[in-house]
């Protein structure tokens, strides 16, 4: 009976330290992950297991980081009179989608080692704010004219010649507001895009091929400063930069509704534009709109809670 006692002691002890080392061998993931001074972030990606881009506002350069480390470097440096907006990562072709705001553009990087593979322009755009890859094509919002930018994805992911972009006039329950900012974060579900418009507070369900747009109801909630949205499963997370917050809405099973669930928010919040799920957390980019930007000026990823 004494050797079975010292047996399972032996064998609690064990196990006790074999936790203990796994705990030490798996650090918590940081509740901030520090972007370089100036950068002046506003779109956020999730890519490979760990890894996480943000763009730069200023001058178009993409940051690599690892959320599980908080560290990162330059993948695409910056160059004068390029923006990035909005960032969205392929998975299939392991690219990177970049939104290029007044610039007019969107361009096509390789997100393993940034390498431009190609840019489409689009006369008259106005605002080029968020975009979503599917598997047929990259829809882009233009916050500043009725309309979303198209970009074909060729046979088994190919990149298209830049002719072939077109831009898909944006009709039904779409109200325009000129001089705001108006079709702003972009996600894709279902056969579907649901579009947030900033100005009206509105969510819309709109098709992928047609544009008519649908107004989703919200049961009285509104999405009013609404920008980046993320998606997960069912839900759905919409990200209020002045409010300093991100609204939690269960979809309904058509699209035609959805309900609100909560807010979240933190300390840590100031006027995050975007939010993305990388290794199963919620992380939110600040932008700090009300601060006066500089080479010091500090800017962060905040980690936040993924329900209200």
């Amino acid at each position: 009976m004494k050797r079975r006692l010292s047996m399972m002691l032996i064998l609690a002890l064990t196990l006790c330290l074999s936790l203990v080392a796994g705990a030490v061998a798996a650090p918590a993931f940081p509740a901030r992950i520090d972007l370089p001074d100036g950068w002046q972030p506003e779109g956020i990606t999730d890519g490979p297991g760990t890894t996480v881009f943000a763009g730069s506002l200023a001058n178009g350069a993409i940051w690599r980081g690892d959320v599980r480390t908080g560290d990162g470097s330059v993948l695409v440096e910056g160059a004068a009179g390029t923006v990035a907006v909005g960032v969205d990562y392929e998975t299939s072709a392991n690219r990177l989608w970049i939104a290029g705001g007044p610039t007019g553009e969107v361009r096509a990087y390789d997100a393993g080692s940034g390498q431009l593979l190609e840019t489409y322009t689009f006369p008259g755009a106005g605002f080029l704010n968020d975009l979503v890859v599917t598997r047929d094509a990259v829809y882009a919002t233009d916050s500043f004219a009725p309309t979303l930018a198209v970009i074909p994805i060729g046979r088994a992911g190919a990149l298209t010649d830049p002719s072939e972009a077109t831009v898909l006039p944006l009709t039904g329950d779409f109200g325009f507001v000129p001089g705001d900012f108006n079709a702003n974060g972009i996600v894709a579900t279902r056969g579907w895009l649901i579009v947030v418009m900033s100005a009206t507070g509105e969510l819309l369900r709109v098709h992928p091929q047609t544009g008519e747009a649908t107004v989703v109801g919200l049961g009285g909630a509104t999405t009013a400063s609404g920008d980046g949205l993320e998606l997960r499963g069912g839900t759905l997370y919409v990200v209020r930069n002045f409010l300093n917050q991100v609204d939690v809405f269960r979809l309904g099973a058509k699209l035609e509704s959805a309900s609100l669930l909560g807010s979240i928010t933190s300390s840590e919040l100031d006027i995050p534009t975007t939010a993305a799920f990388v290794a199963g957390k919620l992380w939110a980019v600040n932008a700090r709109f009300t601060t006066p930007p500089t080479p010091d000026t500090e800017y962060w990823i905040t980690r936040l809670p993924t329900s209200p």
